[in-house]
Protein backbone atom coordinates (compact mmCIF):
# COMPACT_ATOMS: atom_id res chain seq x y z
CA UNK A 1 0.00 0.00 0.00
CA UNK A 2 1.56 3.41 -0.84
CA UNK A 3 0.32 6.90 0.15
CA UNK A 4 0.06 9.59 -1.85
CA UNK A 5 0.66 13.23 -0.76
CA UNK A 6 -0.18 16.81 -1.26
CA UNK A 7 0.84 20.15 -0.49
CA UNK A 8 -2.50 21.17 0.95
CA UNK A 9 -2.89 19.20 4.33
CA UNK A 10 -6.37 19.81 3.98
CA UNK A 11 -6.95 17.76 0.21
CA UNK A 12 -7.72 14.46 1.98
CA UNK A 13 -8.34 12.92 -1.19
CA UNK A 14 -4.93 12.80 -2.23
CA UNK A 15 -3.84 11.76 1.34
CA UNK A 16 -5.98 8.35 0.96
CA UNK A 17 -4.36 5.17 1.28
CA UNK A 18 -3.75 3.37 -2.54
CA UNK A 19 -3.99 0.02 -1.84
CA UNK A 20 -1.75 -2.59 -4.54
CA UNK A 21 -3.73 -5.58 -3.06
CA UNK A 22 -6.52 -4.99 -5.65
CA UNK A 23 -7.40 -7.99 -8.62
CA UNK A 24 -7.76 -6.45 -12.16
CA UNK A 25 -10.96 -7.82 -14.23
CA UNK A 26 -10.24 -11.20 -15.85
CA UNK A 27 -9.78 -9.83 -19.52
CA UNK A 28 -6.79 -10.77 -22.04
CA UNK A 29 -7.04 -14.35 -22.00
CA UNK A 30 -8.03 -17.24 -25.17
CA UNK A 31 -10.39 -18.86 -23.12
CA UNK A 32 -10.38 -21.92 -25.49
CA UNK A 33 -6.58 -22.19 -26.28
CA UNK A 34 -5.64 -21.60 -22.60
CA UNK A 35 -8.37 -24.49 -21.30
CA UNK A 36 -6.49 -27.36 -21.55
CA UNK A 37 -9.43 -29.87 -21.72
CA UNK A 38 -11.34 -27.55 -24.88
CA UNK A 39 -8.09 -27.38 -26.75
CA UNK A 40 -7.47 -31.31 -26.21
CA UNK A 41 -10.59 -32.06 -27.67
CA UNK A 42 -11.08 -30.04 -30.80
CA UNK A 43 -6.46 -31.15 -31.29
CA UNK A 44 -7.88 -35.20 -30.94
CA UNK A 45 -11.14 -34.83 -32.61
CA UNK A 46 -11.74 -31.81 -35.05
CA UNK A 47 -8.39 -30.42 -35.29
CA UNK A 48 -9.84 -28.49 -38.29
CA UNK A 49 -12.50 -26.29 -36.07
CA UNK A 50 -9.12 -25.19 -34.46
CA UNK A 51 -9.51 -21.39 -35.83
CA UNK A 52 -13.53 -20.81 -35.03
CA UNK A 53 -12.82 -21.94 -31.25
CA UNK A 54 -9.60 -19.41 -31.27
CA UNK A 55 -11.97 -16.81 -32.42
CA UNK A 56 -14.52 -16.97 -30.33
CA UNK A 57 -12.44 -18.35 -27.06
CA UNK A 58 -10.98 -14.83 -27.98
CA UNK A 59 -14.45 -13.15 -27.28
CA UNK A 60 -15.06 -14.79 -23.85
CA UNK A 61 -13.17 -12.52 -21.52
CA UNK A 62 -13.06 -9.80 -24.04
CA UNK A 63 -13.94 -6.48 -21.85
CA UNK A 64 -16.33 -5.27 -24.43
CA UNK A 65 -18.41 -9.01 -24.34
CA UNK A 66 -18.93 -9.23 -20.93
CA UNK A 67 -20.26 -5.17 -20.38
CA UNK A 68 -22.75 -6.48 -23.11
CA UNK A 69 -23.72 -9.74 -21.18
CA UNK A 70 -23.98 -7.64 -18.15
CA UNK A 71 -26.15 -5.48 -19.93
CA UNK A 72 -28.55 -7.45 -21.74
CA UNK A 73 -29.01 -9.46 -18.09
CA UNK A 74 -29.61 -6.29 -16.44
CA UNK A 75 -32.19 -4.03 -18.68
CA UNK A 76 -34.79 -6.70 -19.08
CA UNK A 77 -36.90 -7.69 -22.11
CA UNK A 78 -40.20 -5.43 -22.43
CA UNK A 79 -43.00 -6.87 -24.18
CA UNK A 80 -45.70 -4.81 -26.06
CA UNK A 81 -49.13 -6.04 -26.98
CA UNK A 82 -50.29 -2.95 -28.96
CA UNK A 83 -48.37 -0.50 -31.10
CA UNK A 84 -49.47 3.35 -30.93
CA UNK A 85 -52.68 3.42 -32.04
CA UNK A 86 -54.01 0.13 -30.54
CA UNK A 87 -53.17 -2.66 -33.02
CA UNK A 88 -51.96 -6.28 -31.64
CA UNK A 89 -48.50 -6.37 -31.96
CA UNK A 90 -47.07 -8.36 -29.45
CA UNK A 91 -43.75 -7.35 -29.62
CA UNK A 92 -40.85 -7.60 -27.32
CA UNK A 93 -37.69 -5.14 -27.26
CA UNK A 94 -34.24 -6.15 -26.12
CA UNK A 95 -31.38 -3.94 -25.28
CA UNK A 96 -29.24 -3.47 -28.22
CA UNK A 97 -26.26 -5.76 -26.33
CA UNK A 98 -28.99 -8.82 -26.46
CA UNK A 99 -28.81 -8.51 -30.34
CA UNK A 100 -24.80 -7.71 -29.99
CA UNK A 101 -24.64 -11.30 -28.22
CA UNK A 102 -27.17 -12.81 -30.54
CA UNK A 103 -25.30 -11.65 -33.90
CA UNK A 104 -22.23 -12.83 -32.29
CA UNK A 105 -23.14 -16.01 -31.05
CA UNK A 106 -25.53 -17.03 -34.53
CA UNK A 107 -22.24 -15.89 -36.29
CA UNK A 108 -19.81 -17.82 -34.67
CA UNK A 109 -22.09 -20.87 -35.27
CA UNK A 110 -22.84 -22.26 -31.97
CA UNK A 111 -26.15 -22.94 -33.40
CA UNK A 112 -25.16 -24.93 -36.44
CA UNK A 113 -21.51 -26.24 -36.58
CA UNK A 114 -22.49 -29.59 -36.42
CA UNK A 115 -25.23 -29.58 -38.89
CA UNK A 116 -22.99 -27.34 -41.92
CA UNK A 117 -19.85 -28.92 -41.81
CA UNK A 118 -18.58 -31.61 -43.39
CA UNK A 119 -15.87 -33.07 -41.44
CA UNK A 120 -15.35 -35.50 -38.54
CA UNK A 121 -16.09 -34.47 -35.07
CA UNK A 122 -18.36 -31.57 -36.07
CA UNK A 123 -20.52 -32.23 -32.80
CA UNK A 124 -17.41 -32.25 -30.83
CA UNK A 125 -16.62 -29.11 -32.21
CA UNK A 126 -19.66 -27.63 -31.88
CA UNK A 127 -19.97 -28.66 -28.13
CA UNK A 128 -16.49 -26.26 -27.64
CA UNK A 129 -18.02 -23.76 -28.79
CA UNK A 130 -20.85 -24.04 -26.80
CA UNK A 131 -19.55 -24.74 -23.65
CA UNK A 132 -17.41 -21.18 -24.77
CA UNK A 133 -20.72 -19.66 -24.93
CA UNK A 134 -21.92 -20.64 -22.30
CA UNK A 135 -18.83 -19.33 -20.12
CA UNK A 136 -20.51 -15.86 -22.00
CA UNK A 137 -23.93 -15.92 -21.74
CA UNK A 138 -26.74 -18.27 -20.85
CA UNK A 139 -29.47 -16.44 -21.71
CA UNK A 140 -28.72 -16.19 -25.35
CA UNK A 141 -27.78 -19.75 -25.22
CA UNK A 142 -31.01 -20.46 -25.59
CA UNK A 143 -31.81 -19.42 -28.52
CA UNK A 144 -28.71 -21.13 -29.84
CA UNK A 145 -28.95 -24.63 -28.38
CA UNK A 146 -32.86 -24.78 -29.71
CA UNK A 147 -32.08 -23.94 -33.26
CA UNK A 148 -29.17 -26.72 -32.84
CA UNK A 149 -31.28 -29.46 -31.81
CA UNK A 150 -34.35 -28.47 -33.97
CA UNK A 151 -32.41 -29.46 -37.11
CA UNK A 152 -32.64 -33.46 -37.57
CA UNK A 153 -36.27 -33.21 -37.24
CA UNK A 154 -37.08 -30.48 -39.49
CA UNK A 155 -34.41 -31.71 -42.01
CA UNK A 156 -36.30 -35.05 -41.68
CA UNK A 157 -39.37 -33.75 -43.73
CA UNK A 158 -39.34 -32.33 -47.13
CA UNK A 159 -41.90 -29.61 -46.23
CA UNK A 160 -39.52 -27.99 -44.09
CA UNK A 161 -36.42 -28.32 -45.14
CA UNK A 162 -36.16 -24.66 -45.73
CA UNK A 163 -37.29 -23.62 -42.54
CA UNK A 164 -34.02 -25.81 -41.12
CA UNK A 165 -31.79 -24.09 -43.63
CA UNK A 166 -32.75 -20.18 -42.74
CA UNK A 167 -31.75 -22.00 -39.26
CA UNK A 168 -28.41 -23.21 -39.84
CA UNK A 169 -27.17 -20.00 -41.53
CA UNK A 170 -24.11 -18.88 -39.41
CA UNK A 171 -25.72 -15.03 -38.79
CA UNK A 172 -28.12 -13.37 -37.30
CA UNK A 173 -31.36 -11.12 -38.40
CA UNK A 174 -33.57 -9.69 -36.11
CA UNK A 175 -36.63 -7.86 -38.32
CA UNK A 176 -40.15 -8.92 -37.87
CA UNK A 177 -40.69 -10.49 -41.03
CA UNK A 178 -41.99 -13.48 -42.64
CA UNK A 179 -38.99 -16.19 -42.54
CA UNK A 180 -38.42 -16.14 -46.23
CA UNK A 181 -37.78 -12.58 -46.21
CA UNK A 182 -34.61 -13.16 -43.65
CA UNK A 183 -30.87 -13.93 -44.02
CA UNK A 184 -31.39 -15.69 -41.41
CA UNK A 185 -34.02 -17.67 -38.64
CA UNK A 186 -34.52 -18.33 -34.99
CA UNK A 187 -36.80 -20.81 -33.20
CA UNK A 188 -38.31 -21.10 -30.31
CA UNK A 189 -39.57 -24.28 -28.26
CA UNK A 190 -43.52 -23.63 -26.73
CA UNK A 191 -44.08 -27.26 -25.06
CA UNK A 192 -45.12 -27.18 -21.16
CA UNK A 193 -48.94 -25.98 -20.08
CA UNK A 194 -49.51 -24.73 -16.83
CA UNK A 195 -51.34 -27.79 -15.38
CA UNK A 196 -49.08 -30.82 -17.05
CA UNK A 197 -45.38 -29.21 -16.80
CA UNK A 198 -43.15 -32.07 -18.40
CA UNK A 199 -46.15 -34.31 -18.83
CA UNK A 200 -46.61 -33.21 -22.87
CA UNK A 201 -49.24 -36.20 -22.62
CA UNK A 202 -51.70 -33.78 -20.10
CA UNK A 203 -51.60 -31.27 -22.36
CA UNK A 204 -55.01 -29.65 -23.96
CA UNK A 205 -54.12 -27.29 -26.62
CA UNK A 206 -55.75 -28.67 -29.77
CA UNK A 207 -54.88 -28.89 -33.50
CA UNK A 208 -57.02 -29.42 -36.37
CA UNK A 209 -56.73 -29.82 -39.67
CA UNK A 210 -58.03 -27.10 -42.52
CA UNK A 211 -57.71 -29.46 -45.19
CA UNK A 212 -56.32 -33.01 -45.70
CA UNK A 213 -54.19 -34.87 -42.80
CA UNK A 214 -51.13 -35.73 -42.18
CA UNK A 215 -47.07 -34.43 -41.95
CA UNK A 216 -46.76 -31.35 -44.25
CA UNK A 217 -50.52 -30.37 -43.98
CA UNK A 218 -51.55 -27.10 -42.53
CA UNK A 219 -53.91 -27.24 -39.03
CA UNK A 220 -55.13 -24.60 -36.40
CA UNK A 221 -53.72 -24.63 -33.31
CA UNK A 222 -56.41 -23.50 -30.08
CA UNK A 223 -54.21 -23.19 -26.36
CA UNK A 224 -51.75 -22.16 -24.09
CA UNK A 225 -48.59 -22.51 -23.60
CA UNK A 226 -47.18 -21.56 -20.19
CA UNK A 227 -43.09 -21.51 -20.48
CA UNK A 228 -42.61 -20.69 -24.33
CA UNK A 229 -39.26 -19.46 -24.35
CA UNK A 230 -37.73 -16.93 -27.35
CA UNK A 231 -41.29 -15.75 -28.26
CA UNK A 232 -39.56 -13.26 -31.07
CA UNK A 233 -38.35 -16.11 -33.02
CA UNK A 234 -39.24 -16.88 -36.36
CA UNK A 235 -41.36 -20.20 -35.73
CA UNK A 236 -41.90 -22.45 -33.07
CA UNK A 237 -42.35 -26.18 -32.83
CA UNK A 238 -45.23 -27.39 -30.12
CA UNK A 239 -47.35 -29.68 -29.57
CA UNK A 240 -50.69 -29.97 -29.48
CA UNK A 241 -53.51 -32.89 -29.45
CA UNK A 242 -55.13 -34.47 -32.82
CA UNK A 243 -57.55 -36.63 -33.44
CA UNK A 244 -54.56 -39.11 -33.68
CA UNK A 245 -53.49 -38.56 -30.45
CA UNK A 246 -50.45 -35.61 -29.03
CA UNK A 247 -48.77 -34.19 -32.28
CA UNK A 248 -45.59 -31.93 -33.16
CA UNK A 249 -46.27 -29.03 -35.28
CA UNK A 250 -44.19 -26.19 -36.84
CA UNK A 251 -45.69 -22.63 -35.95
CA UNK A 252 -44.18 -19.47 -37.91
CA UNK A 253 -44.68 -16.03 -36.08
CA UNK A 254 -45.30 -14.46 -39.48
CA UNK A 255 -47.65 -15.44 -41.99
CA UNK A 256 -46.21 -15.84 -45.66
CA UNK A 257 -48.45 -12.48 -45.96
CA UNK A 258 -46.31 -10.49 -43.21
CA UNK A 259 -49.47 -10.85 -40.77
CA UNK A 260 -48.75 -12.35 -37.60
CA UNK A 261 -50.02 -15.36 -36.69
CA UNK A 262 -52.59 -16.57 -34.12
CA UNK A 263 -50.35 -16.31 -31.46
CA UNK A 264 -50.86 -13.88 -28.23
CA UNK A 265 -47.86 -13.25 -25.86
CA UNK A 266 -49.61 -12.52 -22.31
CA UNK A 267 -46.95 -11.57 -20.44
CA UNK A 268 -43.25 -12.47 -19.35
CA UNK A 269 -41.74 -14.28 -16.99
CA UNK A 270 -40.09 -12.52 -14.16
CA UNK A 271 -37.51 -15.51 -13.37
CA UNK A 272 -34.46 -15.80 -10.74
CA UNK A 273 -31.97 -15.48 -13.89
CA UNK A 274 -31.65 -16.33 -17.29
CA UNK A 275 -32.93 -12.62 -17.43
CA UNK A 276 -32.11 -11.33 -21.10
CA UNK A 277 -34.20 -14.66 -22.24
CA UNK A 278 -37.80 -13.35 -22.68
CA UNK A 279 -39.65 -16.37 -21.80
CA UNK A 280 -43.24 -15.97 -21.73
CA UNK A 281 -47.15 -16.93 -21.57
CA UNK A 282 -48.69 -17.36 -24.75
CA UNK A 283 -51.70 -18.59 -26.02
CA UNK A 284 -52.99 -19.39 -29.71
CA UNK A 285 -56.14 -18.10 -31.51
CA UNK A 286 -56.37 -20.44 -34.84
CA UNK A 287 -53.08 -20.43 -35.40
CA UNK A 288 -51.76 -22.09 -38.52
CA UNK A 289 -49.23 -24.72 -37.61
CA UNK A 290 -47.54 -27.36 -39.87
CA UNK A 291 -47.81 -31.21 -38.88
CA UNK A 292 -44.06 -31.96 -38.28
CA UNK A 293 -44.38 -36.22 -38.39
CA UNK A 294 -47.43 -38.79 -37.84
CA UNK A 295 -50.47 -37.47 -35.75
CA UNK A 296 -50.35 -39.13 -32.30
CA UNK A 297 -46.22 -39.05 -32.43
CA UNK A 298 -45.77 -35.79 -31.56
CA UNK A 299 -44.44 -36.26 -28.10
CA UNK A 300 -41.64 -38.92 -29.67
CA UNK A 301 -41.08 -36.32 -32.11
CA UNK A 302 -39.88 -33.25 -30.02
CA UNK A 303 -38.37 -35.41 -27.72
CA UNK A 304 -35.87 -36.62 -30.51
CA UNK A 305 -34.52 -33.16 -30.44
CA UNK A 306 -34.35 -33.12 -26.86
CA UNK A 307 -31.14 -35.48 -27.17
CA UNK A 308 -28.99 -32.59 -28.63
CA UNK A 309 -31.03 -29.88 -26.47
CA UNK A 310 -29.87 -32.10 -22.69
CA UNK A 311 -26.07 -32.78 -24.43
CA UNK A 312 -26.21 -28.54 -24.92
CA UNK A 313 -27.26 -28.34 -21.10
CA UNK A 314 -24.37 -31.17 -19.95
CA UNK A 315 -21.93 -29.00 -22.10
CA UNK A 316 -23.75 -25.59 -20.65
CA UNK A 317 -23.07 -26.22 -17.61
CA UNK A 318 -19.70 -27.24 -17.84
CA UNK A 319 -19.22 -24.21 -19.40
CA UNK A 320 -20.73 -22.63 -16.89
CA UNK A 321 -18.41 -24.28 -14.20
CA UNK A 322 -15.40 -23.22 -16.02
CA UNK A 323 -16.59 -19.41 -16.32
CA UNK A 324 -16.52 -19.64 -12.55
CA UNK A 325 -13.55 -21.79 -11.91
CA UNK A 326 -11.57 -18.83 -13.89
CA UNK A 327 -12.94 -16.13 -12.44
CA UNK A 328 -11.91 -17.91 -8.79
CA UNK A 329 -8.72 -19.09 -10.05
CA UNK A 330 -7.92 -15.11 -11.38
CA UNK A 331 -8.45 -14.07 -8.27
CA UNK A 332 -7.05 -16.24 -5.69
CA UNK A 333 -3.75 -16.39 -7.54
CA UNK A 334 -4.12 -12.42 -8.35
CA UNK A 335 -4.98 -11.76 -4.32
CA UNK A 336 -2.28 -11.72 -1.75
CA UNK A 337 -2.67 -12.31 2.09
CA UNK A 338 0.28 -13.53 4.90
CA UNK A 339 2.70 -13.12 1.87
CA UNK A 340 1.66 -15.42 -0.60
CA UNK A 341 -1.42 -16.12 -3.02
CA UNK A 342 -4.68 -16.94 -1.81
CA UNK A 343 -4.22 -20.12 -4.14
CA UNK A 344 -1.55 -21.18 -2.42
CA UNK A 345 -2.36 -21.01 1.18
CA UNK A 346 -3.14 -24.58 2.92
CA UNK A 347 -6.58 -23.46 3.70
CA UNK A 348 -7.60 -22.60 0.60
CA UNK A 349 -5.42 -24.41 -2.33
CA UNK A 350 -7.70 -27.68 -1.34
CA UNK A 351 -11.09 -25.43 -2.36
CA UNK A 352 -9.68 -24.32 -5.59
CA UNK A 353 -8.05 -28.54 -6.21
CA UNK A 354 -11.28 -29.98 -5.50
CA UNK A 355 -13.30 -27.39 -7.81
CA UNK A 356 -10.95 -28.35 -10.58
CA UNK A 357 -11.28 -31.98 -10.38
CA UNK A 358 -15.19 -30.81 -10.54
CA UNK A 359 -14.68 -29.04 -14.06
CA UNK A 360 -12.63 -31.27 -15.37
CA UNK A 361 -14.68 -34.27 -14.55
CA UNK A 362 -18.25 -32.40 -16.05
CA UNK A 363 -15.93 -31.21 -19.20
CA UNK A 364 -15.36 -34.80 -20.15
CA UNK A 365 -18.29 -35.85 -19.37
CA UNK A 366 -20.06 -33.48 -21.51
CA UNK A 367 -17.88 -33.73 -24.73
CA UNK A 368 -18.09 -37.65 -24.33
CA UNK A 369 -21.60 -37.67 -24.73
CA UNK A 370 -20.83 -35.10 -27.65
CA UNK A 371 -18.39 -37.52 -29.55
CA UNK A 372 -21.01 -39.98 -29.39
CA UNK A 373 -22.90 -37.98 -31.67
CA UNK A 374 -20.22 -37.81 -33.83
CA UNK A 375 -20.14 -41.62 -34.09
CA UNK A 376 -23.61 -42.13 -34.16
CA UNK A 377 -24.21 -44.50 -36.99
CA UNK A 378 -22.30 -46.78 -35.00
CA UNK A 379 -24.76 -49.16 -32.83
CA UNK A 380 -22.49 -48.78 -29.67
CA UNK A 381 -22.00 -45.17 -29.87
CA UNK A 382 -25.54 -44.90 -30.34
CA UNK A 383 -26.16 -46.59 -26.97
CA UNK A 384 -23.41 -44.77 -25.44
CA UNK A 385 -25.55 -41.95 -26.52
CA UNK A 386 -28.58 -42.96 -25.72
CA UNK A 387 -27.61 -43.66 -21.67
CA UNK A 388 -25.05 -41.05 -21.10
CA UNK A 389 -26.78 -38.24 -22.40
CA UNK A 390 -29.58 -38.08 -19.46
CA UNK A 391 -26.48 -39.17 -16.92
CA UNK A 392 -24.78 -36.20 -18.14
CA UNK A 393 -27.22 -33.69 -18.01
CA UNK A 394 -29.06 -34.68 -14.47
CA UNK A 395 -24.91 -34.87 -13.06
CA UNK A 396 -23.14 -31.39 -14.53
CA UNK A 397 -26.65 -29.63 -13.89
CA UNK A 398 -26.92 -30.77 -10.52
CA UNK A 399 -23.55 -29.93 -9.60
CA UNK A 400 -22.77 -26.39 -11.19
CA UNK A 401 -24.75 -24.81 -8.19
CA UNK A 402 -22.31 -25.79 -5.97
CA UNK A 403 -19.49 -25.04 -7.70
CA UNK A 404 -20.49 -21.74 -8.31
CA UNK A 405 -21.67 -21.27 -4.48
CA UNK A 406 -18.30 -21.85 -3.70
CA UNK A 407 -16.43 -20.31 -6.18
CA UNK A 408 -18.17 -16.93 -4.48
CA UNK A 409 -16.83 -17.92 -1.40
CA UNK A 410 -13.52 -18.12 -2.41
CA UNK A 411 -13.62 -14.49 -3.97
CA UNK A 412 -15.66 -13.11 -1.23
CA UNK A 413 -17.69 -9.86 -0.69
CA UNK A 414 -16.90 -8.56 -4.45
CA UNK A 415 -18.31 -11.77 -5.74
CA UNK A 416 -21.40 -10.94 -4.54
CA UNK A 417 -21.52 -7.42 -5.90
CA UNK A 418 -23.48 -7.03 -9.62
CA UNK A 419 -20.61 -5.22 -11.06
CA UNK A 420 -18.73 -9.01 -10.86
CA UNK A 421 -20.12 -11.42 -13.24
CA UNK A 422 -20.35 -14.55 -10.94
CA UNK A 423 -23.86 -13.02 -8.94
CA UNK A 424 -24.99 -13.91 -12.69
CA UNK A 425 -23.52 -17.17 -13.07
CA UNK A 426 -25.06 -17.56 -9.61
CA UNK A 427 -28.57 -16.62 -10.64
CA UNK A 428 -28.06 -18.81 -13.89
CA UNK A 429 -26.41 -22.20 -11.99
CA UNK A 430 -29.67 -23.87 -11.21
CA UNK A 431 -31.44 -23.51 -14.46
CA UNK A 432 -30.03 -26.23 -16.36
CA UNK A 433 -31.45 -28.78 -13.93
CA UNK A 434 -34.51 -27.42 -15.11
CA UNK A 435 -34.84 -26.94 -18.59
CA UNK A 436 -35.76 -29.83 -20.89
CA UNK A 437 -36.43 -32.19 -17.80
CA UNK A 438 -35.52 -31.81 -14.69
CA UNK A 439 -33.16 -33.85 -12.74
CA UNK A 440 -36.16 -36.43 -11.41
CA UNK A 441 -36.68 -37.03 -15.38
CA UNK A 442 -33.20 -37.39 -16.12
CA UNK A 443 -33.23 -40.66 -13.90
CA UNK A 444 -36.30 -41.67 -14.60
CA UNK A 445 -35.08 -41.27 -18.41
CA UNK A 446 -32.02 -43.37 -17.51
CA UNK A 447 -33.86 -46.29 -15.83
CA UNK A 448 -36.80 -46.75 -19.09
CA UNK A 449 -33.12 -46.91 -21.40
CA UNK A 450 -32.36 -49.85 -19.14
CA UNK A 451 -35.38 -51.43 -18.63
CA UNK A 452 -36.07 -51.19 -22.54
CA UNK A 453 -32.78 -51.50 -23.91
CA UNK A 454 -30.37 -52.98 -21.27
CA UNK A 455 -27.34 -53.59 -23.82
CA UNK A 456 -27.14 -50.30 -23.50
CA UNK A 457 -25.07 -50.10 -20.24
CA UNK A 458 -22.74 -52.77 -21.42
CA UNK A 459 -20.45 -50.36 -23.90
CA UNK A 460 -20.67 -47.39 -21.22
CA UNK A 461 -18.97 -50.35 -18.85
CA UNK A 462 -16.80 -51.55 -21.16
CA UNK A 463 -15.24 -47.99 -21.41
CA UNK A 464 -14.72 -47.51 -17.58
CA UNK A 465 -13.47 -51.54 -17.49
CA UNK A 466 -9.76 -50.91 -18.60
CA UNK A 467 -9.50 -47.83 -15.99
CA UNK A 468 -10.80 -50.00 -13.37
CA UNK A 469 -8.31 -52.49 -13.78
CA UNK A 470 -5.46 -50.23 -12.66
CA UNK A 471 -7.71 -48.84 -9.96
CA UNK A 472 -9.44 -50.48 -7.08
CA UNK A 473 -11.79 -47.78 -6.20
CA UNK A 474 -13.07 -47.64 -9.56
CA UNK A 475 -13.38 -51.29 -10.05
CA UNK A 476 -15.18 -51.41 -7.04
CA UNK A 477 -17.70 -48.62 -8.25
CA UNK A 478 -17.98 -50.89 -11.53
CA UNK A 479 -18.85 -53.85 -9.76
CA UNK A 480 -21.02 -52.12 -7.69
CA UNK A 481 -23.23 -50.41 -10.54
CA UNK A 482 -23.33 -54.25 -12.39
CA UNK A 483 -25.27 -55.59 -9.01
CA UNK A 484 -27.63 -51.71 -9.30
CA UNK A 485 -28.40 -51.95 -12.89
CA UNK A 486 -30.82 -55.24 -12.10
CA UNK A 487 -32.71 -53.33 -9.71
CA UNK A 488 -32.71 -49.04 -11.29
CA UNK A 489 -35.84 -48.46 -10.15
CA UNK A 490 -35.16 -48.85 -6.08
CA UNK A 491 -31.87 -46.88 -6.30
CA UNK A 492 -32.61 -45.04 -8.95
CA UNK A 493 -30.90 -41.72 -8.24
CA UNK A 494 -27.73 -43.19 -6.25
CA UNK A 495 -27.55 -45.96 -9.76
CA UNK A 496 -27.47 -42.31 -11.84
CA UNK A 497 -24.68 -40.71 -9.75
CA UNK A 498 -22.33 -43.74 -9.49
CA UNK A 499 -22.70 -44.04 -13.52
CA UNK A 500 -22.11 -40.73 -13.42
CA UNK A 501 -19.07 -40.22 -11.43
CA UNK A 502 -17.60 -44.09 -12.76
CA UNK A 503 -17.66 -42.66 -16.30
CA UNK A 504 -15.83 -39.39 -15.25
CA UNK A 505 -13.09 -41.31 -13.52
CA UNK A 506 -12.63 -43.20 -16.52
CA UNK A 507 -12.56 -40.61 -18.79
CA UNK A 508 -9.91 -38.42 -16.37
CA UNK A 509 -7.71 -41.44 -16.39
CA UNK A 510 -7.83 -41.73 -20.50
CA UNK A 511 -7.04 -37.76 -21.03
CA UNK A 512 -6.18 -36.21 -17.68
CA UNK A 513 -2.56 -35.83 -15.71
CA UNK A 514 -2.55 -38.79 -13.49
CA UNK A 515 -2.16 -36.49 -10.52
CA UNK A 516 -5.65 -35.72 -11.78
CA UNK A 517 -7.24 -38.84 -12.20
CA UNK A 518 -5.85 -40.45 -9.41
CA UNK A 519 -7.55 -36.97 -6.84
CA UNK A 520 -10.70 -38.11 -8.36
CA UNK A 521 -11.08 -41.34 -7.94
CA UNK A 522 -9.60 -41.29 -4.07
CA UNK A 523 -12.58 -37.96 -3.29
CA UNK A 524 -15.23 -39.18 -5.70
CA UNK A 525 -14.89 -43.29 -5.41
CA UNK A 526 -13.32 -43.55 -1.92
CA UNK A 527 -14.20 -42.26 1.85
CA UNK A 528 -13.21 -39.10 3.75
CA UNK A 529 -14.41 -36.52 0.90
CA UNK A 530 -17.13 -33.92 1.06
CA UNK A 531 -19.86 -33.35 1.11
CA UNK A 532 -18.67 -29.55 0.87
CA UNK A 533 -15.43 -28.78 -1.32
CA UNK A 534 -12.17 -28.33 0.16
CA UNK A 535 -12.06 -31.65 1.77
CA UNK A 536 -9.27 -33.24 -0.14
CA UNK A 537 -6.48 -35.29 1.59
CA UNK A 538 -2.88 -35.96 0.52
CA UNK A 539 -2.81 -34.70 -3.06
CA UNK A 540 -1.01 -32.64 -5.02
CA UNK A 541 -2.84 -29.43 -4.78
CA UNK A 542 -0.60 -27.46 -6.76
CA UNK A 543 -0.69 -29.59 -9.92
CA UNK A 544 -4.27 -29.67 -10.08
CA UNK A 545 -4.69 -26.31 -9.92
CA UNK A 546 -2.04 -25.63 -12.61
CA UNK A 547 -4.09 -28.05 -14.86
CA UNK A 548 -7.21 -25.88 -14.58
CA UNK A 549 -5.05 -22.38 -14.82
CA UNK A 550 -5.87 -20.34 -18.14
CA UNK A 551 -2.73 -20.50 -19.58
Amino acid sequence: MTLTTSSDPTDFAHMRPVPDNLVPDLNGVNAFTADAIASGIVERYAPWARDRATALGATVWDPRVLKAARDANRALPELRTLDRLGREIHDVDFHPAYHELMALGFGSGVHSLAWTADQPGAHSARAVLSYLWNQIDGSTACPLGMAYACVPVLRSQPELAPWAEKLVVEGYDPADVPIPEKSAGTIGYFMTEKHGGSDLRANVTVARPVGRRGPGETYLVNGHKWFASVPMADCYLTVARTEGGVSCLLIPRRLADGRLNGIRINRLKDKLGNKANASSEIEYHDAEAILVGEEGKGVRTILSSAEYTRLDFAVGSAGLMRAALSQGLHHNDERTAFGAPLSALPIQAPVLADLALEWAGAAHLGFRVARAEDAHDDVSEKLVSRLLTPVAKFWNCRRVPGVVEEVVQSVGGNAYIEEHPLPRYYREAPLNAIWEGTSNMMVMDVGRVLAREPKAIEPVLDEIRPAAAEHPLLADALGEIEELVARPEDTARYLVTRLALATQAALLVEHAPDVVADAFIASRLGVGWGPGYGTLRGVDFGAIIDHARLG
